[in-house]
């Protein structure tokens, strides 16, 4: 299990169908082939065509094109894709948005097919298929097991299948038959002689009776009686355990015994049948497959972001009509206290405007655990454009509250120290964005993300430097002043401003100017050099929380897998 990478060689396919609602159905498929790659297709082709040439054997025209095809590597629009497409019978809704419990999208069953078209587009050749029939209909059920017969067949490729009490049409589209019960195998081969062996052991399936429906109940001591044949024995009930030592006595058992006693030869083994890379393709191929569909995402929720915008656009307005310059004064002490309440309220709005990350965050989590898990791509390829993108949106937003409030509140106007606010704010709003994030990353449920974020906010604005001052928090509570992000971004905004020429004037009987006092007074610190320190941490802690965001998404599961292992144990 060492030589290869086994979950990428046999995929394991879940009952529960994870996906992301706003993507259609081909860009889902698309994007799963491209982080999958072209696996072994390359290395088959180039044995097949040495042996072709071995033999003189000249290929079909058309299967050599499509072969060739499917072995390139590299693209974006892979032709494996429209082929599992047209087996699937996901053709009539190839553009057709999946959808999720808010958008309308594709029906179960076709949702279904879509889960496993994800794994058929990449290298794996043998599928693990837990209970797919899970919520649908006996004819959907039909059709789903049809298709896959079809991929099977035409692909040369493997399909294990649980299956509860399925219909006599599904039963005979399969191949052969495993019958577990009470843990033992009861019998293991091609479905038309399951029948004989239960024969052979006194039992025989009514005429009226669906073969599955015979194979559930033979072995259960309710049900057993009914089934059996043998008029002139009386009956006994046999146990799970004599079913299974009968079933390696019978024809097929011991074929199959045979079989599985003898080792495989290696030499007779190509190196490009089992597949050795964990990843399908390069890190920089991963890393633009990640960036096109966030950025694809990102233009199917354009409402969030305009939704953002227009609420940071109406907050401005509201801080204009209550900050008006014709009412903010720059005489005295109780004037400068007023200016610090606009900065600080822009510090609040900025950082609240990226709380929307965590419901956006979590989201889209079920499914990233799902492809991290079965080796799509590695964890930072993910984080970077989720963060890497919307650092414009961050420009246009900051953009529009500075312009709306700006020389509307009256502050020092100077063109180099209005750049140098939006500069600082667009920092803000970025660290804002990563803390939020990495808190969507850690706590993985809506509920909780949704309470600590907001415990969050509330520590980080009462520890800021604002609603207490440096001198009026416990020193046993220093610590978290010094370790807010929002205090050094507080202290150079506020540096910022009343360093500047508007707050310049010197107050009787001092030697200091009334930007001067005014920091003193609120605990700020006075020095210009705490601007770009501010600055300095605002990048320091946007690096930090994504970073931490980067290693939640890399060693964290699901809370759902946490549930499960706790009431187990």
């Amino acid at each position: 299990m060492h030589e290869f990478v086994p979950h990428r060689t046999a995929a394991y396919i879940s009952q529960h169908d994870v996906h992301i609602g706003e993507l259609t159905v081909k860009e889902t498929l698309a994007f799963s082939a491209r982080c999958q790659g072209v696996g072994s297709r390359y290395e088959m082709l180039a044995e097949l065509s040495r042996r072709e040439k071995a033999a003189n054997i000249k290929p079909d025209l058309d299967i050599d094109v499509f072969m060739k095809a499917a072995a390139t590597e590299g693209q974006e629009v892979n032709v494996v894709t429209d082929y599992i497409l047209k087996i699937l019978g996901l053709e009539v809704c190839a553009d057709t948005m999946v959808g999720d419990e808010m958008l309308r999208g594709i029906s179960g069953g076709q949702r279904k097919r879509v889960t496993t078209g994800e794994m058929l587009v990449g290298p794996a050749k043998a599928l693990f298929m837990d209970e797919i029939s899970t919520g649908l209909d006996s004819s959907t059920t039909f059709q789903i097991v049809n298709s896959l017969g079809h991929y099977v067949h035409i692909l040369s490729g493997t399909a294990l299948i649980s299956l509860l009490q399925p219909t006599p049409e599904t039963y005979n589209l399969f191949d052969d038959i495993i019958l577990l019960s009470e843990g033992q195998i009861v019998y293991q081969g091609p479905r038309e002689q399951v029948l004989d062996f239960f024969e052979d052991m006194g039992f025989k399936c009514p005429e009226r009776k669906g073969v599955s429906d015979f194979l559930q109940e033979v072995t259960s001591r309710k049900d057993q009686e009914q089934y059996w044949a043998c008029q002139n024995e009386p009956y006994r009930f046999v146990t799970v355990k004599k079913f299974s030592e009968a079933f390696q006595s019978f024809h097929v058992g011991r074929k199959l015994g045979d079989e599985l006693g003898t080792p495989f030869d290696k030499k007779e083994s190509h190196p490009a049948a089992l597949t050795t890379k964990y990843y399908g393709v390069g890190k920089k191929e991963l890393l633009k497959a990640c960036i096109s569909r966030e950025y694809l995402l990102m233009k199917r929720n354009s409402f969030v972001y305009i939704f953002k915008l227009m609420q940071l656009t109406i907050m401005a307005m509201v801080s204009m009509s209550l900050f008006f310059r014709t009412n903010m004064h720059q005489e005295s002490l109780s004037d400068g206290n007023v200016y610090t309440g606009a900065l600080f309220f822009a510090v609040v709005m900025i950082m609240y405007n990226g709380f929307s990350e965590i419901s956006m965050t979590i989201a889209k989590l079920s499914v990233f655990y799902k492809q991290r898990d079965l080796g799509f791509f590695p964890s930072w390829s993910y984080a970077l454009p989720t963060w890497i993108l919307k650092i414009p949106i961050t420009f246009v937003e900051v953009a529009v509250w500075v312009l709306f409030t700006y020389y509307a509140t009256g502050y020092d106007p100077n063109a180099g120290r209005f750049f140098k606010q939006y500069m600082l704010l667009v920092f803000v709003n970025q660290m804002a964005s990563g803390l939020f994030r990495l808190i969507a990353a850690t706590s993985r449920n809506i509920i909780v993300a949704n309470t600590f974020g907001s415990f969050v906010l509330f520590l980080l604005y009462s520890m800021g430097g604002f609603v207490l001052s440096r001198e009026d928090i416990k020193k046993w509570w220093i610590w978290v002043y010094w370790c807010s992000p929002v205090m050094y971004g507080q202290n150079a905004i506020m540096v910022n401003e009343f360093l500047g020429h508007s707050w310049d004037k010197i107050l009787p009987n001092s030697t200091e100017t009334l930007g001067v006092a005014v920091l003193k007074s609120r605990g700020f610190f006075t020095e210009a050099y705490w601007y770009w320190l501010g600055v300095g941490a605002m990048i320091g802690f946007t690096l930090l929380f994504n970073f931490g965001f980067t290693l939640a998404l890399t060693y964290l599961n699901h809370v759902y897998l946490y549930l499960v292992r706790f009431i187990s144990f």
